[in-house]
């Protein structure tokens, strides 16, 4: 016992006198007092009733702290916790991006059915989406919902699919889902896009029938452009009828499609009627569109002072350019050879920050091609690589055609061979330009073999394609040729050539 109290004595301030001993001991803390002897438990019992109750130890732990030299413990950090049973502690992640990154390439991570379908459709694989698909609607616990129907169609119209379009609707409607004007807009779209304006008036006259599906104004756009597409000019004044008969105002966009078509058209003056109706409309007001549709009408005729005039009319309208109205003055200065205001208005974009794209580094190349500066035309072309440009097909037709012209056949050469090294798309117009150049240099084994490769290539010949071919075949006279041509593509080849 003697030795048990000389362990705990260095604890406690003790002196000669008891009562002192009381006044001067030590205030523990909950939970520091040391494990009592036997002798001492009832006279600090009694102590402990006697004293005021502790202050809680976020009023004073900062000063008690310092006055018993004691560390303020943190969760899970307590002396008294068994070192195995404490949680390990992770380490700080340092590059977040980067193990995001590993984890998104890791090969081990298998993507769900309905993400596969999502992909599949970003891509525009529409052979693919509807195998998905199917699995899909096998599953128990899938039921197909309105917008994945709705991507369905509309990629599938984009893709040339319209009777697939309509057995996918027709599909839907037996599952019990219910059509919505969305639905059945999709459905027109992808018929309009494939030029089957019979049956996508078919389907506006069951959504007129349809109590819950009524056509509104971007069903009656949809067809619309369509039959502005097919130069059915008096379907499109039919549609506008049947709108002010359903209270259907056409909005910015319906009205901009009818003013292209007119314009392409040539019709002015139905031109002039919506351009002055829109201007009067609370509804269907001008925009930057609006602005490039008329500026690239008069840029197209070279009709510069009105392209002008018209640029000002609608900068006081409060309508600001874009980088594509810009590029439409270039465009037009270009094909006048007005390279003064051409490069006025490439130093009007560098001062308001306008980027220099593509399409502008485009349209000045188109200009000296035209006008056989195969110099400046190169020396365009070298800026806009230096630019970080992405040249496109667009690029090197022009560039062929310009070399042809100059007659530098062998540049004409050099830039095929670039454009398949830089992996871009050698389309039906690309081909046309490569022939056209082979035309001008009299090589026809050349043009031939380039009409073969194209083929080969699956890009189907054009009107233009063919208008190149024959005019080469006539100024040798060689009528055989023109012959099987036509036998090959009567369509794009009238008889009456044939026997000129």
């Amino acid at each position: 016992m003697a030795l048990a109290a000389a362990t705990f004595r260095p604890r406690l301030l003790v002196t000669a006198s008891a009562d002192s001993t009381d006044t001067r001991r030590r205030h523990w803390k909950a939970g520091e007092f040391p494990f009592p002897t036997s002798s001492d438990t009832p006279r600090r019992t009694a102590r402990t009733t006697e004293r005021p109750p502790d202050k809680p130890r976020d009023e004073d732990g900062g000063d008690s702290s310092r006055r018993s030299g004691r560390r303020h413990w943190k969760a899970g950090e307590f002396p008294g916790t068994p070192e195995d049973s404490r949680r390990p502690r992770r380490s700080p992640i340092k590059n977040v991006k980067k193990r995001l990154d590993a984890r998104a390439e890791a090969k081990a991570w298998a993507c769900t059915v309905t993400e596969a379908l999502a992909d599949r459709i970003d891509a525009k694989n529409w052979q693919e989406a509807l195998q998905v698909f199917q699995m899909l609607k096998e599953q128990p616990f899938y039921h197909p919902k309105e917008g994945t129907f709705m991507k369905l169609l509309l990629l599938l119209g984009r893709s040339g699919q319209p009777s697939r379009a309509r057995h996918l609707f027709d599909e839907m409607l037996q599952q019990g889902c219910q059509p919505t004007p969305e639905l059945y807009t999709a459905l027109i779209a992808a018929y309009c896009r494939n030029g089957l304006l019979d049956d996508a008036f078919r389907l506006l006259a069951d959504m007129k029938a349809s109590p819950v599906c009524q056509p509104d104004v971007y069903t009656y756009s949809t067809i619309i452009k369509a039959c502005v597409d097919a130069s059915r000019f008096d379907m499109v004044d039919a549609m506008y009828k049947d709108m002010a008969d359903r209270s259907i105002a056409p909005n910015t966009v319906t009205q901009n499609i009818v003013l292209s078509g007119y314009g392409r058209a040539g019709r002015l003056d139905d031109m002039e009627k919506v351009l002055s109706a829109m201007l009067d409309s609370t509804t269907s007001e001008p925009d930057v569109w609006t602005m490039n549709i008329i500026l690239s009408l008069f840029g197209n005729r070279r009709q510069i002072e009105s392209m002008e005039k018209w640029y000002e009319k609608f900068r006081g309208y409060g309508i600001e350019p874009e980088t594509r109205t810009l590029n439409i003055l270039i465009g037009a200065y270009g094909k006048k050879r007005m390279y003064d205001k051409m490069s006025a208005v490439m130093e009007y974009m560098r001062k308001l920050a306008f980027p220099w794209t593509t399409a502008t580094f485009n349209n000045v190349i188109e200009a000296f091609a035209d006008a056989c500066d195969a110099k400046n035309m190169e020396h365009t072309f070298n800026q806009m690589r230096a630019e970080g440009m992405k040249p496109d097909t667009k690029t090197f037709c022009c560039l062929i055609n310009g070399f042809g012209n100059a007659g530098l056949f062998h540049k004409v050469v050099g830039m095929v061979k670039l454009a398949e090294r830089l992996g871009v798309p050698m389309d039906t117009t690309f081909h046309n330009a490569v022939l056209a150049a082979c035309v001008k240099a009299e090589d026809l084994m050349e043009m031939e073999r380039v009409f073969r490769h194209m083929k080969q290539m699956q890009c189907v010949p054009d009107a233009t394609t063919y208008s190149i071919l024959v005019g080469a075949y006539r100024k040798e006279g060689m009528t055989d040729k023109i012959y099987v041509l036509q036998q090959e593509n009567p369509t794009l080849v009238p008889t009456d050539l044939v026997h000129v």
